[in-house]
C-alpha cells in the first residue's frame, strides 16, 4: 500500500491490487452464486486457457497472444484461490522456498528440476 493525498491506494503492479480486480470481476458476475466458482469447472477453464497457450506456440503466434492467454491463465489461477479461500500469495514463496533447494539434471537434452525419485 501506499498513501496519495492521504488516501491509501494500491500499487496497480502488486500482488494485493490484481487479487482486488479478480475479486471484483467475481463479484461483478456473481461467480460465488453462479457456479463459476465450483473448482472442477474452474480446473476445466485453466486445461482450455493451456490448450491456447499451448496453440500460440506451436502455431506461432505473436508474444501479445501468449501474453494474453497467460495473463488469462493467471487470472484462473488468482481466482481459484479467492473460490476455495487459500492464500495464494503465500503458498507461492512456500513452493519458491521449497523448489530452490531442488538439484537440477538434463533429461532429454532439456534441464529439468524436480523432486527425482532414483
Amino acid at each position: 500500500m501506499i498513501i496519495f493525498k492521504g488516501k491509501e491506494i494500491m500499487k496497480k503492479d502488486s500482488y494485493e491490487a490484481m487479487l482486488s480486480e479478480v475479486q471484483a470481476f467475481h463479484d461483478k458476475h456473481d461467480f460465488k452464486n453462479t457456479g463459476g466458482e465450483e473448482l472442477s469447472y474452474r480446473v476445466a477453464l485453466m486445461a482450455e486457457e493451456l490448450g491456447e497457450i499451448s496453440a500460440c506456440v506451436t502455431k506461432g503466434k505473436p508474444v501479445e497472444a501468449l501474453a494474453e492467454e497467460c495473463a488469462d491463465l493467471l487470472i484462473l489461477v488468482m481466482g481459484t484461490a479467492i473460490a476455495q479461500d487459500f492464500d495464494l500469495n503465500q503458498a507461492f514463496w512456500d513452493k519458491m522456498q521449497k523448489i530452490m533447494k531442488r538439484e537440477s539434471r538434463m533429461v532429454n537434452g532439456r534441464i529439468r528440476v524436480s523432486e527425482f525419485r532414483d
